[in-house]
This record gives C-alpha cells, sequence and structure tokens, in this order.
C-alpha cells in the first residue's frame, strides 16, 4: 500500500493553489494524509480526486491570524488513528521534535493521542521540515511543506510517501522540481545559515 504525505499547503497564503507537481506525483496512491495547515478545504477536494484524504487539523485551520474558520469537514480532525494494511497509523499535525524532555517526549505525545494504542507509523506536520525517524518502534515522517519549505518563502517543497507492506512500514521523501520531483537530498538539505 502506497499513501501520499502532505503539510502545511497554506493555501491560498502561499500560493492560489497547490503546485501541479504535488498532484503528478500522487497519481496511483491509496489514500493521502494531510498533516494540517490547510487553509483552504478546497486543497482536500483537489487531492480527493486521486484518492481518498484524510486531514490533521492544523493551528493554522480554525481561523487564526484574520484566515477564514474552515466549516467542519469529516475528512479534518485533531488526530486519527487508521488501520492500514494491517498497520497502525497516526495522523496529527504538532508532534514536538525534536523531543524536549521530560514532558515532551514521543511516548508521552503517543499516549496523549492515542492511548494503549500500538502504533506503527506517525505522520505529523507543524514544521515545514521534512523528517524521518524511528523512536521507540515507531516510524515518525514529517513530509516537510510543499509550498513553505523550511519556512522560506514560497517555493517547490517536499511531500512524502508511506510503503506499509512487509514486516515495518517505510518512508521516503521526495523533493518537488520543476519537471517532477527527485529523491530528497538529505545531505544537503539544511539552510545555508
Amino acid at each position: 500500500m502506497k499513501i501520499g504525505l502532505i503539510s502545511d499547503t497554506h493555501i491560498p497564503e502561499a500560493m492560489p493553489e497547490l503546485w501541479p507537481q504535488v498532484f503528478d506525483e500522487f497519481e496511483g496512491v491509496d489514500c493521502i494524509l494531510h498533516a494540517g495547515d490547510i487553509y483552504q478545504y478546497s486543497v482536500l477536494d483537489k487531492l480527493e480526486e486521486i484518492a481518498p484524504v484524510f486531514a490533521a487539523l492544523g493551528n493554522g485551520d480554525e481561523g487564526s491570524g484574520g484566515r477564514d474558520k474552515q466549516p467542519k469537514d469529516p475528512r479534518v480532525k485533531e488526530s486519527w488513528l487508521l488501520e492500514l494494511n494491517n498497520f497502525s497509523v497516526g495522523l496529527t499535525h504538532y508532534i514536538p521534535m525534536p523531543e524536549i524532555p521530560p514532558d515532551l517526549t514521543i511516548a508521552n505525545w503517543k499516549e496523549k493521542l492515542f492511548p494503549d494504542t500500538k502504533v506503527d507509523a506517525l505522520i505529523y506536520g507543524d514544521t515545514h521540515v521534512e523528517q524521518i525517524d524511528w523512536i521507540n518502534g515507531t516510524l515518525c515522517v514529517n513530509p516537510g511543506s510543499p509550498t513553505f519549505p523550511h519556512n522560506l518563502n514560497a517555493q517547490l517543497g517536499t511531500i512524502g510517501f508511506l510503503i506499509l507492506s512487509g514486516d515495518k512500514p517505510y518512508a521516503h521523501i521526495k523533493q518537488l522540481t520543476p519537471g517532477g520531483s527527485i529523491p530528497f537530498d538529505w545531505e544537503n538539505s539544511k539552510r545555508p545559515w
């Protein structure tokens, strides 16, 4: 099972609509998980033309900062716990990364959101910074932002993919390019300052 991962689209603040590369890259996925800060739920409508969509409520999706408050939408919840292809997948907007002990650890946050549940993969956003880490047996993935990567000005950013097969989940990040996408370059991904 192949799942498209996206977060922090910030439409229409970032740009009027998502880059067409996002839709091209997600073609053929089984579902799409949006980790919040959508701003205009019409983004979900466009993504849903490709595959079913589940979205987390972001801190910017409730009308803060003078934004329009979006109507209730069954695709959007504070967090989701999905059973997909025999894997338990959590979806939320905010996870404290890097971990800030003792109160804001992944273990504490998982327990708060998904009490007494084994979570195989946890998808989150908020930071606009792509990340893939195994923490306490859970694959934690932030796909970054396709529109405001690393909180920089609007430009081609990142999306992710979650592969659910075999014994454990696998994820990878793609850098959007003018011609489509390339595998994300982890070696050279740091900000220049």
